[in-house]
């Protein structure tokens, strides 16, 4: 048997065992059934609530804006009843603007706490402040992206912080070298994603797409499974780099790396994979059975 994915195409038989169709992440349009409302793509989407494609992107990131039911080819199509609950929202269109406002790197996102870059990049690689995207400049730097409001927001609530000599426990870390960031990032866009859906072999999946391949071996043994898992995984999110050297460096940005943080990714697989499999086992609706 055949598995369907996003694209369209087959991947081969991984086993005796037949595997169910799979359909593309996010909200699945089973066949036969009619939608009302086909919905809008990206862009018209985007110019119809007054942001721009990286602004709606961001907005349907942090859950702002809700896609429904894929097009046909998989890609993402947005209710008109959804944006009109976005255009009927209170200090709409400045509110909504302000939400997915972002700033990149040290020195921006430093102005608008009013301190030194030097200090914006201490109190993010100590994980004070969480990264809400990134992107890979023509040297192949990592360059991080906040959000105006949660900076803000953090100005207010921590304004001790913004002051004075760094605590012990962030000096600690900075003699380590460490770099919470990244970590800190993926906790964030897993989280993202898990609230997105509530089907047990999607969640499964975001949780696989963080860990190495590796460990993915060692966590699902069963190729069938690990078929269907990467099927179902998320697309790289908006922004990642499609330049091969740059993609190579933001990948590295996707894949969970200290040992403390995979075992948390592979606990949380193994917890995701009980509820699929027993979901399979009484419906047969995803997933080997």
């Amino acid at each position: 048997m055949k598995v369907a994915t996003q694209s369209g195409h087959a991947l081969p038989d991984a086993g005796a065992r037949a595997l169910p169709e799979v359909r593309a992440y996010g909200p699945v349009v089973v066949r036969g059934d009619t939608l009302p409302d086909a919905g809008l793509g990206g862009a018209r989407a985007a110019r119809e609530v007054g942001l721009t494609r990286s602004e709606f992107a961001r907005a349907v990131q942090l859950g702002i804006v809700r896609a429904g039911p894929p097009a046909p080819g998989g890609a993402a199509r947005y209710p008109r009843a959804e944006l009109d609950r976005i255009r009927s929202a209170d200090g709409f269109p400045g509110a909504l603007r302000e939400q997915v406002e972002t700033v990149t790197g040290a020195e921006a996102a430093g102005g608008v706490l009013g301190i030194s870059p030097g200090r914006f990049t201490r109190l993010a690689r100590c994980g004070h402040i969480t990264p809400v995207g990134y992107r890979i400049n023509r040297y192949r730097v990592v360059v991080w992206l906040y959000l105006a409001a949660e900076l803000r927001e953090f100005a207010a609530r921590e304004a001790g912080m913004l002051r004075g000599s760094a605590p012990p426990a962030d000096r600690e870390l900075m003699a380590a070298k460490a770099d919470l960031r990244p970590r800190k990032w993926r906790g964030r866009h897993v989280g993202l994603l898990l609230r997105r859906t509530a089907d047990p072999w999607e969640r499964a999946a975001v949780l696989a797409s963080v860990l190495p391949a590796d460990e993915l071996r060692e966590a699902v043994p069963d190729p069938a499974e690990r078929i269907v898992l990467t099927a179902l995984a998320p697309p790289p999110p908006y922004g990642h780099p499609q330049i091969p050297a740059a993609a190579a460096v933001a990948l590295r940005l996707l894949r969970a790396e200290p040992p403390d943080e995979v075992h948390w990714y592979r606990t949380s697989l193994d917890f995701a994979l009980t509820g699929a499999r027993g979901q399979s086992k009484s419906t047969g609706e995803r997933g080997p059975t």
